[in-house]
């Protein structure tokens, strides 16, 4: 693989073309509704990512709600990337939604969001029917992402915070993973998105940027595509 880099503040000031990729969606809804899988009404949970909150991801919960999903958004307020904090109240959170299920629920994180996913799935593959990742970065924490010089100057060590999350590829994810990923991304270097490590996960490719993972009409179409595949057949743990 290249070598890994944060993406340049260059790259970071193509994410403008998210208003184009959101005034196209708003013109394609109509159709797109018609022409995806329909849900079967099951639990769908969506995570926002980095320093955002549900109001983001209230167009895409919407979407997912009008093609047969029953959609919540995750109810734990900003996104401030506490990862030792917040995973615990996410899992908390799909637990209670698998319970009243009956059975795993659907996880869909942005960003950020994904990893959370992620890592509830690697702790609790039982709850979580299918996972997926919109530029998610799975290598590096936020290390190879623009948010990068932000943790160097609070103080973060994002060396170690790499360290970490390589650690914790220990116990492998065995619940289904769909990593979607853009080339185009100025936030996250979309190498970072590629999980080498795990069998469970399979890649996507889309043309959007970091933003229009939630707000444009191919990443709309994929996910929901990738929602209704049938039920993922679990890997068992090694004895």
């Amino acid at each position: 693989m290249a070598r890994l880099a944060e993406p340049s503040p260059l790259k970071l000031v193509t994410e403008a073309r998210v208003v184009l990729e959101y005034l196209a969606l708003r013109a394609a809804l109509p159709r797109l509704r018609r022409e995806v899988p329909r849900g079967d009404g099951s639990p769908v949970l969506v995570v926002p990512g980095f320093a955002t909150d549900d109001s983001w991801t209230a167009t895409l919960r919407g979407f997912l709600s009008d093609v047969g999903w029953t959609v919540r958004g995750w109810g734990l307020g900003r996104n401030g990337g506490k990862v030792a904090t917040l995973l615990p109240l996410l899992t908390a959170r799909v637990e209670d939604l698998a319970l009243s299920a009956g059975g795993p629920v659907r996880v869909v994180g942005w960003s950020l969001g994904g990893y959370l996913a992620r890592e509830v799935a690697r702790e609790r593959p039982e709850i979580v029917e299918r996972v997926v990742t919109l530029g998610t970065p799975v290598v590096g924490g936020p290390k190879y992402t623009a948010s990068a010089r932000g943790y160097r100057r609070r103080g973060y060590d994002v060396d170690a915070i790499e360290r970490q999350v390589r650690q914790r590829e220990a116990t492998p994810l065995r619940a289904a993973v769909a990593a979607v990923y853009s080339r185009s991304d100025g936030v996250v270097a979309w190498r970072a998105c590629l999980d080498l490590v795990n069998d469970t996960v399979e890649h996507h490719e889309v043309d959007a940027s970091h933003l229009g993972l939630i707000f444009s009409v191919a990443s709309y179409r994929l996910v929901a595509g990738l929602l209704a595949r049938p039920r993922a057949r679990r890997r068992t743990r090694a004895a």
